[in-house]
């Protein structure tokens, strides 16, 4: 075209027919952000009576589809009902793996003894569930035995299957895997004359690959992917996915929410191996909830905040189970977790679960020393949405451009426009202090390649306020 500060895109050029001619350029249309949606990815194991194959993502609307999908009980299935409970309007879609070849599953028995001297009732706990039985007075050890391996049957949603023989229910993990041992017995005797041993849950062995799954889904965008083992192979892997989504060639933002009951020091070597800015590990000691179910309730919960730079202490978990008071960590043990990469899950007022403090594994940079950079979660998602904003309204304004010497300063000053907005949200902040650090330079080695410096000065969270007190008299 021969005109100096116009060009067309549909408009060909030297035409003679008389006429007016009149495109449209959508370009300049929009100068908000984008929006910061969150969609989350469960990667669970699936029973064989699914109707979903393996490595198959399907979206999930209810929990109840989620049984029909996967097997009810399987590992995907709670998950799924987890996440649900923390958050009914979640967009959740969720891909689930067979169980592993050499997988063997985990299983424990209750031993019942004595004769019932009056009427009651006997109620076992299978992690997060209770399952109740009447019994009658004169009911032997068999007869409980019995009914309650019944009664374990018919609630098809548990996680374990059960048979009786001769007072003893054998309890089997639906799921193949050492992810069952993690499935807690427990039980709460209502019934006079009637007692229970339990053996815990044990002998799971060879949780399977999830790396299939994660391979499956590359090319997807998910915001948040919760992973249902808590295992240092299954965590190592998503850390891998999540590098390389989210890097600079694919730039899908992601995070990864996973779930821990055990104990402080467990936690903290699990966190140690992972190190990583996008994984954040849920720690709650002492809960009987399988780590499957925290960490879609976590993640679930992480899902509905759509702003990324706010931070998410005392969010409601809904749907897990209140630890005993005697059982919690106390404040010194949460603030240890802190410092070890663990975001501690605690019980609020009115008994509701809640997060502390959302932090990531991060912990120390490539040469081992201390690194607080990516301490909080809300940092890498804060950097994730600047990302995604200036990404797009360089997509936008310059989808077809020339790199002519008018093309550097127009790209400043569409991306200080970016970052301003960002300011404006709260997400990025001093920008005017920051502004002649907005760089934008041909590369010398590249012909038609724009490099660019994009200062982010992100909003951190307030998180502690520390005052002094001045006594004052008369």
């Amino acid at each position: 075209m021969a005109s100096k500060n116009i060009s067309f895109s549909t408009i060909a050029s030297g035409i003679r027919s008389p006429g007016q001619y009149m495109e449209f350029n959508t370009s300049l249309a929009l100068r908000a952000l984008p929006t910061n949606d969150q969609s989350m990815l469960i990667v669970g194991q699936r029973l064989q009576v699914g109707t979903v194959p393996a490595l198959t993502p399907v979206q999930i609307f209810s929990s109840d589809l989620a049984g029909v999908y996967f097997g009810t009980g399987s590992l995907a299935h709670i998950a799924a009902i987890a996440a649900l409970k923390a958050n009914p309007y979640l967009t959740l879609t969720a891909i689930a793996v067979d169980d592993a070849t050499a997988g063997q599953p985990a299983s424990g028995t209750i031993t019942f003894d004595g004769t019932s001297t009056s009427d009651g009732a006997f109620a076992l706990f299978i992690g997060n569930t209770r399952v109740d039985i009447p019994v009658n007075s004169g009911d032997t050890a068999v007869d409980v035995a019995t009914a309650m391996a019944a009664q374990i049957t018919q609630t098809s949603a548990l996680y374990v299957s059960a048979a009786a023989a001769e007072g003893v229910v054998t309890v089997k993990a639906k799921n193949k895997g050492e992810t069952g041992n993690g499935i807690v017995l427990s039980q709460l005797n209502q019934a006079s004359g009637i007692t229970a041993e339990i053996v815990a849950m044990a002998g799971g062995l060879n949780d399977p690959d999830i790396e299939p799954a994660l391979d499956k889904v590359f090319a997807s965008q998910y915001n948040i992917i919760a992973p249902s083992w808590a295992q240092q192979d299954a965590l190592t892997k998503t850390r891998s996915f999540l590098d390389s989504v989210s890097g600079a060639m694919e730039m899908r933002p992601a995070i990864a929410s996973a779930g821990f009951p055990g104990t402080l020091a467990a936690g903290a070597t699990l966190a140690g191996q992972l190190n990583s800015g996008r994984i954040t590990l849920a720690w709650y000691p002492n809960s009987v909830s399988h780590p499957a179910e925290i960490a879609a309730g976590y993640g679930a919960v992480l899902a509905s905040e759509p702003d990324p730079a706010r931070p998410l202490n005392t969010l409601p978990i809904a749907g897990l189970d209140i630890v005993a008071s005697e059982l919690q960590a106390g404040r010194t043990e949460k603030e240890l977790a802190l410092h070890e990469g663990l975001t501690p899950l605690e019980v609020g007022p009115g008994d509701v679960v809640q997060i502390k403090r959302a932090v990531s594994t991060y912990l120390v940079n490539p040469q081992g020393i201390d690194d607080p950079a990516l301490l909080d979660i809300t940092t890498i998602r804060s950097l994730d949405y600047s990302r995604k904003a200036w990404r797009d309204r360089f997509g936008l304004r310059f989808p077809r451009s020339k790199l002519s010497t008018r093309i550097p300063p127009a790209v400043r000053s569409e991306m200080l426009d970016v970052a301003y907005e960002l300011e404006d949200l709260e997400i990025l902040q001093n920008i005017d202090a920051n502004k002649d650090s907005f760089i934008f330079e041909t590369d010398e080695q590249n012909i038609g390649q724009l490099n660019g410096k994009l200062p982010a000065p992100v909003v951190p969270g307030l998180h502690v306020f520390a005052a002094e007190i001045d006594l004052i008299l008369g």
